[in-house]
């Protein structure tokens, strides 16, 4: 699976659009998915998954950094990733299914936040960067 020139691009600049505010974004995706799919919840009920948490935020942290990783090692992702990958299949399993579901919330949530940047050709290339995300992460299930 490979990102076009174009791709890269129009996710990195996004990115930097962002900037900081990638774990704001990312939590909100993260509770979008609790509320759309209750059954993504099964991984998390150890902690409080009430919207606002400070839970919920870290571990919207936790996945806007692993999201900027990989902007920044869209050559290298699956290596970039392992560590996240084999944690998710081996000591969490994850179903990653759960990660297309959070990717399509993502998306849902950037569009909601940036209509006018939100264009076709922006969401063609973010689904095909969260695409190759999922891909990597779920390497280690194979």
């Amino acid at each position: 699976m490979v990102l076009s020139a174009a791709d890269r691009a129009a996710v990195s600049a996004l990115w930097r659009k962002l900037g900081k505010n990638v774990g704001i974004y990312t939590t909100e995706a993260l509770e979008r998915t609790f509320l759309a799919f209750p059954s993504t919840k099964t991984y998390f009920l150890h902690l409080d998954l009430s919207p606002g948490s400070a839970q919920v935020k870290a571990h919207g942290q936790k996945v806007a950094d692993a999201l900027t990783l990989a902007v920044d090692h869209l050559d290298d992702l699956p290596q970039a990733l392992s560590a996240l990958s084999e944690l998710h299949a081996h000591k969490l399993r994850v179903d990653p299914v759960n990660f297309k579901l959070l990717g399509h919330c993502l998306l849902v949530t950037l569009a909601r936040h940036y209509p006018g940047d939100f264009s076709p050709a922006l969401q063609a290339s973010l689904d095909k960067f969260l695409n190759h995300v999922i891909w990597a992460l779920a390497s280690s299930y194979h």
